[in-house]
C-alpha cells in the first residue's frame, strides 16, 4: 500500500496593465488603437449611463436597478471580445454588456422601468434578457452551447455572474455538465467581494473562484477585473479555444462593487468606507485613459468630448424612453402560460373592471 499524489493544481493570474496605465507589451492583445478607443468609449458611456440611471431611479422615474460603477473594466471588455455569431447570457449587472452587444439604452431603462417589452433582445442579437434569479442562467448558457456543438456551429458561450452565484447548485452543474459534454462556454465571474452583505471569506472557503473548475476539468484562470487588457486578452483567448473544440473554461475577474448592491441597498451598513476608496484608486476607466494618455490617443480636450457625447446620448435614450406609450394592461396575462389558465381570466377580468371604474 501507498499513499500518492494522484493530482496537483495551481491558478494562474492573469495582468497585463498596473494601476499606472503601464502595460506589458508581451501580454498586450491584439487591439488596434482604433479599437481601444472603441472600447474606452464604451466603458465611458456605461459609466455614464449608470449615473443617470442613479438619478432617474431617486425621481421616482425608474425601478430598482443594480448599478455596474466600478466593474466595467470587467464585463465590458468580456463582451467586446464576442463576435456575432458567439451569444452572451448575462445576470444583472451587465448594463455596458447590453450595449456592447447592440441593446438601445432605451430598451434597457424600458426593463427596468417595470416593462416588460424592454427585455426583448433585437432581431439577430445572440444575447438572453436580463436574469433576476441568481446563477439559474448558467444553465440555459450551457444549453446554448451544447446546442452549437451538436449543429457543428463556430461559436462559444459567455455567460457572466457574481462570485456569490458559485454558491447556487446551477452554478455546479452547469459546469459539470459544461465539463464533461465539453459544451463551448465561458463562464465569466465578477468577482466584487461582496455577495450583497456577506464578504467572500464568507461566501467560500476557496481562496479564489478560479481554483473551483478543477473540480470539474476544466481550466480556470484569474485576472484583474480593472485591468480591460487582461480581462480582454484572457475572454479572447477561451472563446477561440471552445470554438475550436477546446471546451469550457472559469475566468474569474477580481473587481469591486464600489456602489450598493443594488439601489434599494445601503452598503454603509456592512463595509468600511476606507475599503471602499482602496477600489475607487484603481479604477478602470481611469487606468485605461493614462495607458491612452501616454500612447497619444487621448488627451484632456478628448477626455472630456468623450464624457460630453455620452451624455448626450444618454440624455437622448431617456427621452426616447419616457415617450413610450404605456402597454395594455391586458399585456401582463399574455406570456405568463402558452395558454392562459382560468385563475389567471379571472384576475385579467377583475383588472379590466377596476381600470373601467377607475376611467
Amino acid at each position: 500500500m501507498a499513499i500518492t499524489t494522484v493530482a496537483t493544481f495551481g491558478v494562474e493570474r492573469v495582468e497585463v496593465m498596473d494601476p499606472e496605465g503601464v502595460v506589458d507589451e508581451a501580454l498586450m492583445p491584439d487591439l488596434s488603437p482604433e479599437r481601444i478607443t472603441e472600447l474606452y468609449g464604451w466603458m465611458v458611456l456605461t459609466r455614464r449611463f449608470d449615473e443617470r440611471m442613479l438619478k432617474l431611479q431617486r425621481q421616482g422615474r425608474l425601478g430598482t436597478f443594480a448599478r455596474v460603477t466600478g466593474q466595467e473594466g470587467a464585463h465590458v471588455p468580456a463582451a467586446f471580445a464576442l463576435h456575432d455569431e458567439d451569444w452572451m447570457v448575462p445576470a444583472f449587472r451587465e448594463a455596458g454588456a447590453f450595449l456592447v452587444r447592440g441593446v438601445k439604452m432605451e430598451d434597457f431603462l424600458q426593463y427596468w422601468g417595470g416593462d416588460e417589452r424592454g427585455n426583448l433582445i433585437p432581431e439577430g442579437v445572440r444575447m438572453l434578457p436580463t436574469a433576476i434569479p441568481v446563477g439559474t442562467h448558467m444553465l440555459h448558457a450551457v444549453g446554448i452551447g451544447w446546442a452549437l456543438k451538436r449543429r457543428g456551429e463556430k461559436a462559444a458561450v459567455l455567460t457572466s455572474f457574481g462570485e456569490g452565484a458559485t454558491s447556487e447548485g446551477d452554478f455546479s452543474e452547469a459546469m459539470n455538465f459544461a465539463g464533461v459534454f465539453q459544451a463551448p462556454v465561458v463562464f465569466f465571474c465578477q468577482n466584487n467581494q461582496w455577495a450583497i452583505s456577506l464578504p467572500y471569506y464568507r461566501q467560500t472557503a476557496a481562496c479564489t473562484v478560479a481554483q473551483k473548475a478543477v473540480g470539474y476539468g476544466i481550466p480556470g484562470v484569474q485576472v484583474d477585473g480593472n485591468d480591460v487588457f487582461a480581462v480582454y486578452r484572457t475572454v479572447a483567448e477561451a472563446l477561440e479555444r471552445a470554438c475550436g473544440g477546446g471546451g469550457p473554461s472559469l475566468i474569474e475577474a477580481v473587481t469591486y462593487r464600489v456602489t450598493d448592491h443594488t439601489t434599494s441597498d445601503d452598503a454603509r451598513r456592512y463595509r468600511a468606507e476606507e475599503e471602499v476608496a482602496t477600489w475607487k484608486a484603481r479604477d478602470p476607466i481611469e487606468r485605461l485613459a493614462k495607458f491612452m494618455k501616454k500612447r497619444g490617443l487621448l488627451d484632456d480636450a478628448g477626455e472630456a468630448a468623450v464624457a460630453s457625447d455620452a451624455d448626450q446620448r444618454v440624455a437622448q435614450a431617456v427621452a426616447a424612453f419616457e415617450a413610450v406609450d404605456a402597454p395594455n394592461p391586458d399585456e401582463i396575462f399574455e406570456h405568463v402560460f402558452a395558454e392562459l389558465t382560468a385563475p389567471l381570466a379571472e384576475q385579467r377580468e377583475a383588472l379590466r373592471r377596476r381600470l373601467a371604474k377607475e376611467a
